[in-house]
């Protein structure tokens, strides 16, 4: 059975198991459910609310009309897309009957169910989404706050930094040099920056000839790291260099003014330095202390509620999903499984439980790109990853199928998540 099958099947299986509940019942429902962040999970969550449920009145509170996706944002900076392709407004959601709030979620008052938002009135709820995404966490390395990051771009979230970095891409000399680094710990989206050095690299090909990349990594090793090496001997030899702890790859220290960063093995000077910081969930989660000691959210597997506020939900970057990555795939999928999950809830009936997956496609070149499938069991207090089987998810080889694939893709999780 193909992957794509086998989603639609899981799929088909968590809006049966909503459906089973009375139809009187569903339509005749008065439950409020408030969404926190209207990314790929909450936006997801709430078309998928209206559809298992559409009596339940849905809100989505956010601060931005318009959402660039972080998916196929490298392929901009190599100027293989625009930034409005990769572009969303809330157009989609709202007709599918979801309310839109241009405002932003600033406490939770959980004894009395109802948000605080920064502009408008409080808004009450029986259920509340939070999918606040991820914050940066500048000061790390030192010297790297938000004025440097206007010199020395992260571009890891969509929108103005992603088209700062694709400019100052464009101001590279030839023979000039690259550095991206790549922080330790639970990160957005594993295998983008190793994405970003392949596209970056494809950029300078074409139009510098004596340009390298470095790969400044406080990790080990990285996601598919032999697949991602074997590509960049084939297609940039020489061209790129990816540097571990043991070999100076912990940027500890950056100057903004003479574009250098520190690291143990001395100082590095370059012509564009991509610094991509350590993550935690958005700051309205570690203020409402749904976080843990270890910065991210608790929660339930099965209905993703938080384990520390009740009737609050937790996905997306934010949560703790045991083996599942920071994904929008992951986060689409999570949006379901919450969906189903609180649309049982609210009938007091047990939350059904589904396979959850993931997949992260990784553009190599226009012409060749990496594919990572997971597929996902909620056993008993925890997510663990079910071991891949022989199905098309387990080729592991970058192949130009898997671009028209990443596009397909990209084009439906879009539809899903977003309506458009």
């Amino acid at each position: 059975m193909g992957v794509t099958r086998r989603r639609d099947l899981l799929r088909a299986g968590l809006m049966a198991a909503a459906a089973a509940m009375p139809w009187r019942t569903r339509a005749a429902s008065t439950a409020r459910v408030v969404v926190a962040g209207g990314g790929f999970a909450g936006a997801g969550c709430a078309l998928a609310l209206r559809r298992l449920a559409p009596g339940i009145d849905v809100t989505v509170v956010d601060p931005h009309p318009r959402y660039v996706t972080c998916p196929m944002s490298n392929a901009v900076i190599a100027e293989l897309r625009s930034l409005e392709s990769i572009t969303v407004t809330r157009a989609g959601i709202e007709r599918a009957g979801v309310r839109y709030l241009e405002d932003s979620v600033t406490g939770i008052e959980a004894g009395k169910n109802v948000v605080r938002l920064l502009k408008g009135n409080p808004l009450a709820y029986d259920r509340l989404v939070m999918a606040p995404g991820i914050r940066l966490l500048y000061g790390q390395p030192e010297g790297y706050d938000q004025a440097a990051a206007l010199q020395m771009p992260h571009a890891w979230e969509g929108g103005p930094s992603t088209r700062l970095l694709a400019r100052y891409l464009k101001t590279v000399p030839d023979g000039g040099t690259v550095a991206i680094s790549v922080p330790a710990g639970l990160m957005r989206c594993p295998p983008g920056p190793y994405e970003r050095a392949s596209l970056i690299a494809y950029w300078l090909k074409a139009h510098r000839t004596r340009c390298k990349i470095l790969i400044f990594d406080s990790n080990n090793h990285f996601p598919r790291q032999d697949a991602f090496s074997a590509s960049w001997a084939e297609l940039y030899p020489g061209m790129i260099e990816w540097m571990p702890p043991a070999e100076g790859g912990t940027v500890t220290r950056v100057d903004v003014a003479s574009r250098t960063l520190y690291s143990a093995t001395g100082a590095h000077r370059v012509s564009l330095a991509n610094i991509i910081p350590p993550q935690a969930p958005g700051l309205v989660a570690q203020i409402n202390d749904l976080s843990s000691g270890h910065g991210w959210c608790p929660v339930d597997p099965v209905t993703f509620e938080s384990q520390v506020v009740k009737h609050v939900h937790v996905i997306g970057d934010a949560c703790i999903a045991g083996a599942m990555p920071k994904a929008a795939s992951a986060a689409r999928s999570q949006a379901l499984q919450c969906a189903a999950a609180i649309c049982a809830l609210l009938e007091d009936r047990r939350a059904p439980v589904a396979e959850l997956d993931s997949v992260c496609y990784s553009l190599l070149s226009p012409a060749t790109a990496l594919a990572m499938h997971g597929r996902f069991r909620i056993s008993g207090d925890r997510i663990e990853q079910i071991e891949a089987g022989n199905g098309p998810e387990t080729n592991t080889s970058a192949t130009a199928a898997h671009v028209s694939e990443a596009s397909a893709w990209y084009r439906d999780i879009r539809a899903r998540c977003f309506g458009v």
